[in-house]
């Protein structure tokens, strides 16, 4: 359980606070990387860059050539270089659950040094690499829209490189934020993100046994969110086979309160499954037409 803690007005919509950065060279690279933290100096607030496949030394220098003082920064304590494996990947790899509990953390040291704020970048090329819990990855994206940005003044920017990562993979994660920037990305087969304005997730495209690692990742985040009621928006979606539909159904079920998924413009085939499967009926509730 998150723990509750004071924290002042969150600045600005949650909607343009977690971002993902896609880009397929380095000096894509580097204006992503000097706009995130000379925006945050200003705003006084804490900044961390956990580096995959970049040398820490290099993203000092980097900003250092583009008129930021990063080493004045660096010694006042409000700027943190650091690389993924020595933190949020140390010990049993990459836990989301653990993830969400060291942004509360993190922004409350922050908070105690007097910053508005935190905000962080962390470069994803470790995901196909075969790190214990990088499965859980798109679960990881999908929860820290309402588990961390929605609840505290945090900007998260998630960096994806091209260069290191399958198309499609860039394709479903970048997809999974409210707020894209960078290259362009393809729509994948089946898009999950979280819903801008209340607890829960829109799904769009086609849900069925290639995209069942979407629809798991989906369910977990489910089954995680703090809301006492969560909503589907599956207005675009064009397909939902009833292994997917079950799967979800069966995240609503493992929620603490047992409170069924409200889903809004459902589908015909929605309906249609519910028919074939009552039983379901019990874990998902179609509201409205």
């Amino acid at each position: 359980m998150v723990p509750e803690v004071a924290v002042p007005p969150v600045r600005g919509p949650a909607v343009g606070r977690h971002s993902s950065v896609v880009y397929s060279d380095d000096r894509a690279w580097a204006h992503h990387l000097c706009a995130f933290v000379r925006d945050g100096l200003e705003r006084d607030e804490r900044i961390e860059y956990f580096a995959d496949a970049t040398d820490p030394e290099r993203v000092l220098r980097t900003l250092a050539d583009a008129g930021i003082d990063a080493a004045a920064a660096v010694t006042r304590g409000q700027l943190s270089v650091a690389t993924a494996a020595r933190t949020y990947l140390a010990d049993t790899g990459f836990d989301p659950d653990a993830m969400v509990g060291l942004w509360h953390d993190a922004f409350e040291a922050a908070s105690a040094r007097g910053h508005r704020g935190l905000r962080a970048i962390g470069e994803m090329s470790w995901g196909t690499r075969g790190v214990a819990g990088a499965d859980r990855l798109l679960e990881y994206e999908l929860r820290v829209h309402h588990e961390v940005v929605d609840r505290l003044p945090v900007t998260a920017w998630c960096f994806y490189d091209q260069r290191l990562l399958p198309d499609a993979y860039v394709d479903v994660l970048a997809g999974a934020h409210l707020t894209h920037r960078g290259d362009p990305s393809a729509r994948p087969a089946l898009r999950v993100a979280p819903l801008a304005d209340r607890p829960g997730l829109v799904m769009s495209g086609s849900a069925g046994h290639d995209t069942r690692d979407v629809v798991a990742a989906a369910a977990a985040a489910v089954r995680s969110a703090p809301a006492h009621r969560v909503e589907l928006d599956l207005s675009a979606l064009r397909h939902l086979d009833a292994a997917s539909l079950a799967t979800l159904a069966g995240a609503a079920t493992g929620r603490p309160d047992g409170v069924p998924l409200r889903v809004r413009q459902a589908p015909p085939h929605l309906r249609r499954l519910l028919e074939l499967f009552p039983e379901l009926g019990s874990a998902v509730e179609v509201v409205g037409r």
